[in-house]
């Protein structure tokens, strides 16, 4: 069992920086593959970063790279979102999601594969 608490939202103006957060108990956190999603209103929760359980690689969306960067410090059993040039249409919920079946080749990035989430994170970027 994994629980996982995200933290670091806020509101900040287009441009701005946000750290997200995601702190996980247990001592198996370093067995899982990490993602972060995110889900505006009206619309379906979608794939952003993914790290592997070494930290050694990751994988970004097109939207997101060169924007945002995904890390993870297992001595604090803590994965990271970093946020630069925020932009309005990055506005939703922020979410942390633990992978158990990843081959930490290939990331998944499919909802339902992933096995514990966080209760979110808000973001809000005004123009």
């Amino acid at each position: 069992q994994v629980q996982l608490v995200e933290s670091g939202g806020g509101l900040v103006q287009a441009g701005d920086s946000l750290r997200l957060s995601c702190a996980a108990s247990g001592r198996t956190f370093r067995r899982y593959a990490m993602g972060w999603f995110r889900q505006a209103p009206g619309k379906e929760r979608e794939f952003v970063a993914a790290i592997n359980c070494s930290g050694s690689s990751t994988l970004l969306i097109d939207s997101v790279k060169g924007r945002f960067t995904i890390s993870r410090d297992s001595a604090k059993n803590t994965v990271y979102l970093q946020m630069n040039s925020l932009k309005p249409e990055d506005t939703a919920v922020y979410y942390c999601a633990a992978d158990s079946g990843s081959s930490g080749v290939v990331f998944r990035q499919r909802v339902d594969l992933y096995d514990y989430w966080g209760q979110g994170t808000q973001v809000t970027v005004s123009s």
